[in-house]
């Protein structure tokens, strides 16, 4: 930690590269897979570009679209700053004018990550996603994970809201997936799963404490996650769900 840096931001930074060390690992790999350089790549929700900077990085071309101006604007800082400006565009939009923004199979890959809890009809979303790309191609998908929110509120101290959900109860907040619910409407959109992966098994339950004070605690954490990722045992305890799929 630098002088003068917070502790909570410190700890912020450790918990998010827990958080997406496995959904990068395994995109890093498919798009290596598919030689980068030649890549048009869609990241729908792509925000600030977490995800979009690092794939230009690998040389694709990205365009991110999203809603919202003032993360667009971070967006091109991040892409400046990362010597990547020229190969990063923005665009403001959403999965309700995906098909007005992006013509039929004009794309390689799709990135929709933590996109699909907030839509009306997330089987037409992915339709959607599936029309604009062409056969072979690359869906990343990330989804909130149903079965771990019986955890999540009861680590919260919200026991009766967690014994609600167990018995059926829709969870409060953005919409949840299992994963026989996903893999059903994304086979239903035209995909073939190639791989599903458990994500943020433990980064969330990890105290702030000892990611920040126990030396390598951190790096840990992520050799954890990565180690349990391909576990089907551990996808009922994941906060969310990544999936590889290709387009029929």
């Amino acid at each position: 930690m630098s002088p003068g840096q917070p502790v909570s931001s410190s700890v912020g930074q450790r918990r998010s590269a827990a958080r997406t060390a496995v959904v990068w690992a395994a995109l890093d790999a498919a798009l290596r897979g598919r030689d980068p350089s030649r890549l048009r790549v869609l990241d729908v929700g792509g925000g600030t570009g977490g995800f979009a900077v690092r794939v230009a990085e690998l040389g694709a071309d990205v365009t991110v679209i999203d809603p919202s101006p003032d993360a667009l604007a971070a967006l091109d800082r991040r892409a400046d700053e990362q010597g990547v400006a020229a190969r990063v565009r923005g665009q403001q939009g959403d999965l309700a004018t995906l098909a007005d923004l992006v013509a039929p199979a004009s794309v390689d890959v799709v990135l929709c990550h933590g996109v699909l809890e907030v839509v009306e009809d997330p089987g037409a979303a992915l339709e959607a996603l599936a029309a604009v790309l062409p056969p072979n191609g690359l869906l990343s998908l990330v989804v909130a994970q149903q079965h771990a929110a019986v955890v999540a509120r009861a680590m919260a101290g919200h026991l009766q809201q967690a014994r609600e959900i167990l018995l059926g109860a829709p969870p409060p907040g953005p919409r949840r997936f299992t994963h026989d619910e996903v893999a059903g409407l994304v086979a239903a959109a035209g995909f073939g799963i190639d791989t599903v992966h458990a994500v943020r098994v433990f980064a969330d339950l990890v105290p702030s404490s000892l990611l920040d004070l126990e030396p390598g605690a951190a790096d840990a954490l992520v050799a954890l996650e990565e180690a349990v990722a391909d576990r089907a045992e551990f996808i009922p305890l994941a906060q969310q769900l990544h999936l590889l799929a290709t387009r029929s």
